[in-house]
């Protein structure tokens, strides 16, 4: 594609609708759009109207968001030089899912890898702030890195979670559609998918046999797309999983670490600067979600930028758990206010609790995890036209995640275009969770065949793959927690009423390969807290369970991040309250 008239094309197009006003940029590898707006939602769409489909080229946003000032990452603020003048084969930025599943896969060689991150635990943004699908593909583009890596990665769950000793089960996929006149074209599009983008489980059922599996589906349906292999994890468990097991086999796991600047010589990262010293890599794998392009400013390798997205998920209280046994949602050929989301639907966990959601709005803050009650209500207009008997009184809790979207609507995968030891995981939102396990294989791959350049690389003749989970009483029969608590009467101790959570349970987390200090932390773990209450008996117990496995004062135990205090000092010297 000639650069020149690509420009001017561009170009073109937008003096056309907003004369003056914008202008681009075109380089090799980027498309780089450049002007001003008080509307970020104006920015986010002329960006997404620069994107030239079925090439090589990323956009970069440099528009100037007026009477808008970036803020700061948010990071410890903890000093010290743990890390400091250390090396390493390899060092991945960001935690979560991604980056954990890299970490363990990389783990297969005798290789030196830190993982790190900048909160207190592993997948504390988008990994553990989505709602735990396990996407069939059936609603992605033919060609995309998404559309590859999800049909792989789905092929790949039922093994990794065995290993990992992680709840997996494949609830199956409902999409509904009110419009009877469509079914031939949704068959077309069925034996599209089932035979040129190898979702080969997609058909199409009449209501009736879906009303039969699921009803309380509206009945305003009249047929249905269906995926029986789409599936549901645990999000967050999953990326807890694959970093203990990392850990277990020799990777290192740096939290509270925040990379705060790069070194770069001749086209190589040299050093990273973090809060918790100096590090020296061989290879940097940026992992960094809503922040990876601002790890690619540092590394001198910005080629493409990334535009948070909001989206909004709702927990119902277990009484709504009768909706639906599955994933279900309904589509229509109306014009969607926003073309990139799956629109969201009503699903069944693997805790057996419902989720509704989520939405999806543009913002330009990274790191804005609210929730808003138009948030709430738009979810459930929305979705009530799947379940009508879906009501806003049974949400009991609600949580915001960002998705690290690119304007080409895809993955980054890839090495620097000008920083020779960076390699990119860059624009992984949904499907990213159920793409990470093929994903982390290749880029593993990808790694190792370039550390072999330089070095030998040998497989870790102890590597384990197996990693055993904390036990779930709430899920065993009787006679098996009656045998557990004979071996280790801690498990016979209720901490969390609402979600059947024991002492035992709570206490294996504190002392499972990753260490944990934080409330959250062991609510993501087993769950303390996740009930109707959402807390209010456990969270005392926990916190002082906490303080006694680690022998730290109560007030050093936080609810999630630096700073949340449960419990302070009196003034007077009193006891903590």
């Amino acid at each position: 594609m000639n650069v020149h008239s690509l420009e001017k094309r561009l170009n073109r197009m937008l003096y056309k609708l907003y004369p003056g006003q914008f202008s681009v940029q075109v380089t090799d590898d980027s498309i780089v759009v450049k002007g001003f707006s008080e509307d970020w939602n104006q920015i986010v769409d002329v960006c997404q109207r620069c994107v030239v489909k079925n090439s090589s080229y990323h956009v970069v946003n440099d528009i100037k968001f007026l009477n808008h000032e970036p803020k700061q990452m948010l990071a410890s603020h903890m000093t010290s030089q743990r890390y400091d003048q250390k090396h390493y084969d390899v060092v991945i930025i960001g935690a979560g899912i991604s980056g954990a599943s890299i970490a363990r896969e990389l783990a297969r060689y005798d290789l030196s890898i830190l993982l790190l991150d900048k909160e207190m635990d592993v997948a504390m943004h988008a990994s553990s702030k989505n709602d735990g699908e396990v996407h069939p593909g059936v609603d992605l583009p033919k060609g995309s890195l998404k559309q590859k890596y999800v049909v792989k990665g789905n092929r790949m769950y039922d093994r990794i979670c065995k290993e990992l000793d992680v709840p997996f089960y494949r609830r199956g996929q409902y999409v509904g559609f009110t419009q009877a006149w469509l079914r031939p074209v949704v068959e077309a599009f069925a034996l599209q998918r089932r035979v040129e983008c190898g979702v080969d489980d997609t058909r199409v059922i009449c209501a009736k046999e879906a009303f039969k599996k699921e009803p309380y589906l509206s009945k305003d349906i009249q047929f249905v797309l269906y995926n029986p292999s789409a599936g549901c994890v645990s999000p967050y468990g999953l990326t807890i999983a694959y970093a203990e097991n990392a850990v277990m086999n020799g990777a290192e796991i740096a939290l509270n670490t925040a990379v705060l600047g790069m070194e770069v010589q001749h086209e190589k990262i040299v050093s990273i600067q973090t809060n918790q010293g100096t590090i020296y890599p061989k290879i940097v794998i940026n992992c960094a979600g809503v922040f990876a392009e601002d790890i690619a400013r540092m590394a001198n390798d910005r080629f493409y930028s990334i535009h948070p997205r909001r989206g909004t998920d709702l927990i119902l209280d277990k009484k709504g758990n009768y909706l639906t046994k599955s994933i279900v949602s309904t589509k229509t050929l109306m014009k969607q206010t926003n073309s990139h989301t799956k629109g969201g639907g009503i699903m069944r966990t693997v805790e057996d609790t419902i989720l509704v959601g989520p939405n999806a709005q543009e913002t330009y803050e990274k790191e804005d995890f609210s929730t808003y009650p138009e948030d709430i209500d738009e979810i459930i207009a929305r979705q009530s036209k799947t379940c009508p008997k879906l009501a806003k009184k049974d949400v009991i809790a609600y949580y915001t995640g960002i998705r690290a979207a690119t304007f080409e609507e895809d993955y980054i995968l890839e090495w620097g275009h000008h920083t020779k030891n960076l390699y990119h995981v860059a624009g992984i939102q949904s499907p990213g969770l159920t793409t990470a396990p093929a994903v982390a294989v290749d880029v593993s791959h990808e790694v190792v065949k370039r550390l072999r350049i330089y070095q030998e690389v040998k497989e870790n003749k102890a590597f384990n793959p197996i990693r055993k989970g904390i036990p779930m009483l709430r899920t065993m029969s009787l006679q098996e927690r009656n045998d557990l608590v004979k071996k280790n009467p801690d498990y016979g101790i209720m901490v969390c009423r609402c979600e059947e959570i024991s002492k035992g349970e709570i206490l294996d987390a504190l002392r499972s390969p990753l260490k944990v200090h934080t409330l959250d932390a062991v609510k993501r773990r087993c769950r303390p807290g996740m009930g109707r209450c959402q807390g209010g008996f456990c969270a005392p117990l926990v916190a002082k369970m906490i303080s006694e496995e680690y022998q730290i004062p109560l007030e050093e135990v936080m609810k999630s991040t630096e700073g949340s205090h449960l419990v302070y000092k009196s003034k007077k010297g009193g006891a903590s309250h």
